[in-house]
């Protein structure tokens, strides 16, 4: 049992230091840190990896560049609000102009509903073309864009950009914010 239970506590720190992730915490602190699938469950808002596997890390520069480009990306703001039958935005989130805010997809664990939300919203927006560039972000040193990287991956998008820093990123380089509106949830995921 103590072997079993070391090799379960272990699995995590191992993923976490295969992800540049600082893994001097505990076994138990990463073991609840992250689920089975490798989605960080808690403390969103804590040092990410400075780079996914499943995406292309861009900085600022890198992201005005693609959206100059010939095909502009997707940019899909992830950052989470409350959510009470409706979203409840304690004060107005301002993203990158052009962004469609999806937001709490990038929640560890997901309900169905929320999971087609996502996927139906992720579709729709990309024409159902899973080759479509699409930016991913939210704000600095948040692990739901790190999530949503993930889980976009998981439905087979291959053009995939992580904006790590986000609108804080966004905002250093003195570049313009819009009012963000959330995309509207429905409990059938439309």
């Amino acid at each position: 049992m103590v072997a079993v239970l070391s090799v379960v506590l272990f699995i995590p720190r191992l993923y976490a230091a295969s992800q540049g992730i600082d893994n001097r915490s505990t076994a138990v602190d990463d073991f609840e840190l992250f689920s089975f699938d490798g989605y960080r469950l808690y403390r969103y808002r804590s040092p990410t990896p400075q780079e996914s596997e499943y995406a292309t890390t861009l900085d600022t520069p890198a992201l005005v560049a693609q959206l100059q480009g010939t095909t502009p990306p997707l940019l899909l703001d992830v950052q989470p609000t409350t959510w009470n039958h409706i979203f409840i935005q304690q004060t107005p989130r301002y993203h990158l102009p052009g962004s469609h805010w999806l937001p709490n997809v990038g929640a560890g664990e997901l309900a169905p509903d929320w999971l087609a939300y996502f996927r139906n919203h992720l579709a729709r927006l990309t024409q159902h073309n899973l080759q479509h560039p699409v930016v991913i972000y939210c704000t600095a040193d948040c692990w739901m864009s790190w999530n949503a990287v993930k889980r976009a991956a998981s439905f087979g998008y291959t053009q995939l950009y992580w904006y790590r820093n986000g609108t804080d990123g966004w905002a250093e380089h003195e570049r313009a914010l819009v009012k963000a509106t959330p995309v509207p949830f429905k409990r059938d995921g439309q």
